[in-house]
């Protein structure tokens, strides 16, 4: 019998025609996204500085490339580790009807044999290839946050203030 709860797998089955897939490798100044565009040869990368609009309309641009290719978007799925700007933007996503995951920042394998090349363009492929297999219903790829949802109102985005506090914070005991 099937959990009500299970988050090791994705319930809702995966239409690549018709699902655009997004994986976002952040930073305090910049984000990483890549995506895998349904039609699109290539895989696409782009640094953005940290905007939830600018987001919203690079997607909004890749959805556009497959429709041109021929694929009609259903479903836009984006994932991300947690971290400082993980759980408004999810919630954000979530209210511009963009499908948003939270991945818990220790269960995306790496490879521990050797010292590992780590730059952001390498963690975007990590991420991606992990939320892909989450996707397509294979069990326990990746470890999901819960969202703080229904306890906290959610924050317009980041500002200079929030920004200022969390930098405070970093590297502090209470963490």
């Amino acid at each position: 019998m099937q959990k009500l709860n299970d988050l090791s797998r994705s319930l809702s089955p995966l239409e690549p025609d018709g699902t655009l897939i997004a994986v976002i490798e952040m930073s305090l100044s910049s984000w990483l996204v890549a995506g895998i565009v349904p039609g699109v040869e290539r895989q696409p990368l782009k640094k953005l500085e940290v905007d939830e609009n600018a987001l919203l309309k690079l997607l909004n641009r890749w959805r556009e490339e497959a429709k041109k290719a021929g694929h009609r978007i259903e479903r836009i799925a984006v994932a991300f580790e947690a971290g400082r700007d993980g759980f408004w933007l999810a919630r954000w996503l979530r209210s511009h009807d963009i499908e948003a995951h939270v991945i818990h920042t220790s269960s995306v394998a790496v490879s521990r044999e050797h010292r590992r090349a780590k730059t952001d363009r390498l963690d975007t492929e990590l991420l991606k290839r992990s939320f892909l297999g989450w996707l397509r219903g294979e069990r326990n790829h990746c470890k999901w946050s819960q969202s703080r949802q229904s306890r906290t109102k959610m924050p317009s985005g980041p500002t200079a203030n929030t920004r200022a506090s969390s930098e405070s914070r970093v590297g502090s005991s209470t963490e």
